[in-house]
């Protein structure tokens, strides 16, 4: 038989009561007592009963909302958040969703009218919109937000943020250490606040080394391998010949590296090429890819963690948190006095 949640009483010495509070991490439980509660949980494999906590009106689910092209992204980030769902007895909610589309208030309000969810962790770019927030605000939904910046942007929630434009100011000053001055940039989609935020990093590190900004070696696009392939194609084509590649993210700096190796371009010899969130592409293609580490899965299970903890506590209780990526230096860069010819 299903053990229950009087049989892990029992078992702990305790009342069942006490095995709610600790099982919900309810904070007011002593550690000797959540170790024993614990012990009896593992021994008996007891599952929270879901059912019943929903009937009791707390949530037992929270949802994933994303608007990504990036597969991987994707992938990462949903397991993150799975993982602690599960760590901590939640069910996961998904749902991808158009960010341009003009009902996307109305489909995310819809959508946790319709699944009960009791918060919502948010990607960007619907966590860098201020209407999508303001409409979760007015009917007291809680949410963590995922976003990117060097700190918190306000105090209306918690939030993980990342800081992208000094990661991008590394990758940046790095390629400059090399030798290299003609450094073009390929953003990702203008929706998405990271890629602003790794532009300006960019153009710091530039600004701070004395080199003239030549806005022919910026081209906008999107987050995808199609982007990176007809980007480097422009670049490689045009008057404006770079010694390297800062790509927004790995998926366009592996199509960057694929449209130098159809026009005969050595890479790193001729062509240094960087990506950004050390993806399976950065780590698949080769030469591997030069990035800058990003630890989606970790991001997203430490938003979720905060999430629950914002459910059951309020914001207030809890604090954001940051990450910062790292320059991870790989194949496909080298110095320029190493170009051939």
């Amino acid at each position: 038989m299903k053990a229950t949640i009087k049989d892990v009483a029992k078992l702990a010495g305790v009342s069942f009561k006490t095995v709610s509070r600790v099982i919900n991490k309810e904070g007011t439980v002593g550690q000797d007592l959540q170790n024993k509660v614990m012990k009896a949980v593992k021994e008996l494999n007891y599952q929270p009963n879901l059912s019943a906590r929903l009937l009791r009106g707390t949530a037992s689910s929270i949802g994933f909302i994303y608007d990504n092209p990036n597969s991987n992204y994707v992938i990462d980030m949903q397991r993150g958040i799975l993982g602690e769902c599960h760590r901590q007895g939640y069910e996961l909610v998904i749902h991808p969703c158009d960010a341009k589309s003009k009902t996307i208030i109305d489909e995310i309000i819809g959508m946790v009218d319709r699944s009960r969810v009791g918060g919502l962790v948010l990607t960007p770019p619907v966590s860098e919109m201020p209407d999508v927030l303001s409409a979760l605000n007015k009917r007291k939904l809680k949410y963590v937000r995922i976003l990117s910046g060097a700190n918190p942007p306000d105090t209306i929630s918690p939030c993980v943020f990342i800081d992208d434009r000094t990661a991008a100011y590394k990758i940046t000053q790095y390629l400059i250490d090399l030798g290299h001055k003609a450094i073009a940039f390929l953003g990702g989609d203008e929706a998405h606040k990271s890629s602003t935020e790794r532009m300006e990093g960019y153009k710091a590190a530039l600004k701070d080394n004395k080199i003239t900004l030549d806005k022919k070696l910026i081209i906008g696009g999107e987050y995808s391998f199609e982007s990176g392939v007809k980007r480097t194609r422009q670049l490689l084509n045009g008057a404006s010949k770079p010694t390297a590649v800062f790509a927004c993210n790995d998926e366009i700096a592996a199509g960057t590296l694929f449209a130098a190796r159809i026009q005969g371009v050595e890479v790193p010899q001729q062509l240094s090429i960087v990506g950004f969130e050390d993806s399976p592409f950065s780590r698949q293609a080769w030469p591997n890819l030069t990035t800058a580490q990003q630890p989606i899965r970790t991001i997203a299970q430490h938003a979720t963690s905060l999430l629950i903890e914002v459910m059951k506590n309020g914001e207030k209780s809890v604090e954001s948190e940051g990450f910062y990526p790292e320059l991870i230096v790989r194949d496909s860069t080298c110095p320029v006095s190493n170009r051939k010819g």
